[in-house]
């Protein structure tokens, strides 16, 4: 299901953010993104970052690391070459425009992969969870930080009035929690380890998957888990 955003529709949006972006979105990201990239650490080796965007995040990753950048969003990727090369960022091994539904890695390419601010923005989010599935070794991690919409209340009554009007900036400000806990019961190959919230006020959510075996994900489908 797109609900109205479609790649067109993301890759309009996200040219006219690009010149903006740091200034209005830098700060109040912030915490989310140093929230998933201490998460990563955890793990590190080979990461991939989705929706890398202007690259706010490449200089935080440390030792232990390397990572490749993908965004659909020419300019905003064109953001993050030039702070890799101003930065010189050594760790950063690539970047590269690509569609979040059909990333061009092999399968188990990564150790982790992370979509900060981004699982609400792709037309097809299942399909983009698919493929971070897929490229992510089993043991490694899928981590995400992101608004996640409100279940009842004001705030959900809120952003389903908003969501029209957000497809045109470019996100969906309703997007429920139901969504990941439903792709990640029918893939079958990730089970959720950790969800919690972080600043600013809780206003968005760390959630990570671990990738499976193939052994443990053949077992909890005999056991129905």
């Amino acid at each position: 299901m797109n609900e109205d955003l479609d790649r067109k529709t993301v890759e309009m949006a996200y040219a006219r953010w690009a010149p903006v972006y740091d200034l209005v979105f830098g700060a109040v990201f912030e915490p989310g993104r140093r929230a998933s990239i201490a998460a990563i650490h955890r793990v590190g080796g080979r990461i991939l970052e989705l929706g890398v965007g202007t690259g706010l995040s490449l200089a935080s990753y440390g030792p232990g690391t390397s990572v490749v950048g993908v965004d659909i969003s020419e300019p905003m990727l064109r953001k993050a070459q030039e702070r890799c090369a101003r930065e010189c960022l050594e760790r950063v091994d690539g970047l590269a425009v690509m569609d979040a539904g059909r990333l061009g890695f092999a399968d188990a390419s990564f150790d982790c992969a992370v979509a900060q601010f981004v699982i609400t923005t792709v037309p097809d989010p299942e399909a983009t969870l698919d493929e971070l599935a897929r490229v992510v070794r089993p043991g490694g991690e899928i981590v995400l930080v992101n608004h996640i919409g409100a279940e009842a209340g004001l705030r959900a009554s809120f952003e389903r009035w908003f969501a029209r009007r957000a497809r045109r900036l470019g996100w969906r400000p309703e997007f429920p929690f139901e969504r990941l806990s439903d792709w990640a019961r029918r893939h079958g190959g990730v089970r959720l380890s950790e969800r919690r919230t972080v600043a600013p006020l809780g206003m968005f959510t760390l959630i990570r998957f671990v990738r499976t075996s193939d052994g443990e994900r053949a077992a909890r489908a005999a056991t129905g888990a």
